[in-house]
């Protein structure tokens, strides 16, 4: 059924479900007219029995002479008279001496009247029914049978029965290519979504699919689609521009590499000379590598990839080791790294990772900022925050909503190195701890930035919780 186009299966799910309408319909149609035929043959007989009751009291009258009277239709109607011993008194043609009734029903016959079926009666080879019913004659107690042939029951049915199996077959025909054609009207939308989809690609950005306004299913397909198409064409665009960004940033220390190896071959002329070039292109293919390596981080963060070695970490403990990691760098600038007495805090993260990203947030402080950079530690609600200050003039209004983008600088900021990939792995790093990233300025008084961690007790918590 799989390989069926979905067209003809739905034309063959309504053709059974028509099948078993008018299969259903039909049944109960002839169930109500068998019930109603029998009822109204059994009126029939209740009144003719009445009649031939007031005919038999009378002195001198018998059955075969009434049967020419309407009451007793000759062919498919008869009436029997009998005495308490079971013969027969009196018969209507061509039923005879033979009795109607066994001596079980010529007992209950005494007491009431009743209805009975027979397969055959001497003289009419058909199915019949009868009424039987006690009779008083000139003070003897009789009992008087009459009955009819169903076979006015049975042509009635049996010509309905052929209508039906003739007229169902054809409704359900009928049925089955209209359901054929109602499904393809169905499915002209679903068409014309799939040949626009066809159509579609990454050259023809903004296109999107046709949605029809059913107010069903069909329509939140096609807005869902197309809620995907613009996650896509957006993802898309981020990655030709991280492209565009990671070649031009490749580009500088390429070129910076190759000039100084090209003035090293033709220029130099002492090995002290050489010795400048190696370190100047010993310091590009660094720079080279660390970019390099900062892309293979967020591609892995984009795949939700990140290793991670998760283990139990004081936060005192991590801003000391960044401190003293760049204390040499701040002493050059002339600037100082201070670390604000923090609380006991705990943490679960990779070392390495949060030393990353801390250490990117101070060095953006002593490269971009002024005066002192602080680290510090506060908990709320749960949540650690480690924070990166410094005395500087804070991020610029343009930067401030996409700092935490790839390669997002500001142009004077190329100049001074860096690749633009130090905040947003800050925050790839925050949220594969299941955190976030935050930067705020503090009123011209510096940049403030800083990285929310769930704590160790609040995770152990869940885990207990979990377990």
């Amino acid at each position: 059924m799989t390989r069926v186009p979905v067209r003809v299966r739905m034309a063959a799910a309504f053709a059974i479900a028509m099948a078993l309408v008018l299969a259903g319909t039909g049944w109960f149609l002839y169930m109500r007219v068998d019930s109603h035929l029998a009822a109204t043959l059994d009126r029939q007989l209740r009144v003719r029995i009445h009649d031939l009751k007031v005919i038999v009291r009378e002195p001198g009258s018998s059955l075969a002479a009434a049967s020419g009277a309407p009451s007793v239709e000759t062919g498919e109607n008869y009436a029997q008279l009998l005495d308490g011993r079971g013969n027969v008194v009196d018969a209507t043609p061509p039923l005879g001496t033979v009795s109607l009734l066994s001596p079980a029903d010529l007992r209950r016959a005494r007491a009431e009247a009743f209805f009975a079926n027979r397969r055959s009666v001497p003289g009419l080879d058909e199915p019949s029914r009868m009424l039987v019913s006690p009779v008083v004659r000139r003070g003897r107690r009789l009992v008087l049978v009459v009955g009819a042939t169903r076979a006015d029951r049975t042509e009635t049915l049996g010509g309905l029965r052929n209508e039906l199996l003739i007229a169902g077959p054809i409704a359900l025909a009928l049925a089955s290519i209209a359901g054929y054609f109602l499904a393809g009207l169905s499915l002209r939308a679903v068409e014309s979504m799939r040949q626009r989809a066809a159509a579609i690609s990454a050259e023809t950005p903004g296109e999107r699919l046709p949605v029809p306004r059913t107010g069903d299913e069909l329509e939140r397909l096609g807005e869902t689609l197309n809620a995907m198409l613009a996650r896509l064409e957006n993802a898309l665009a981020r990655e030709r521009e991280f492209v565009a960004d990671a070649g031009h940033e490749l580009r500088t220390p390429l070129a910076l590499l190759r000039t100084e190896l090209e003035l090293a071959l033709r220029h130099a002329e002492t090995p002290e000379e050489l010795r400048d070039a190696m370190r100047a292109s010993s310091g590009e293919v660094d720079r080279l590598a660390q970019l390099a390596e900062d892309l293979l981080l967020i591609a892995s963060s984009d795949r939700g990839k990140l290793p991670l070695r998760l283990e139990t970490l004081e936060t005192a403990e991590l801003l000391d080791s960044i401190a003293n990691r760049f204390e040499w760098r701040a002493q050059e600038a002339g600037r100082r790294v201070r670390v604000v007495t923090p609380g006991a805090f705990r943490v679960r993260g990779d070392r390495l990772r949060l030393e990353q990203a801390l250490g990117n947030l101070l060095d953006n402080a002593l490269r971009h900022g002024k005066g002192e950079v602080r680290l510090s530690a506060a908990q709320t609600d749960g949540v650690v925050e480690l924070h990166v200050t410094d005395e500087g003039s804070g991020f610029p209004p343009e930067l401030m909503e996409q700092a935490f983008e790839r390669f997002a600088r500001l142009d004077q900021a190329r100049a001074r190195g860096g690749s633009g990939l130090g905040l947003s792995i800050v925050r790839a790093i925050a949220e594969a701890h299941d955190g976030s990233a935050h930067l705020a300025n503090m009123n011209g008084s510096g940049a403030d930035v800083w990285v929310s961690l769930p704590s160790a007790r609040t995770t152990a918590e869940e885990a207990r919780r979990t377990t």
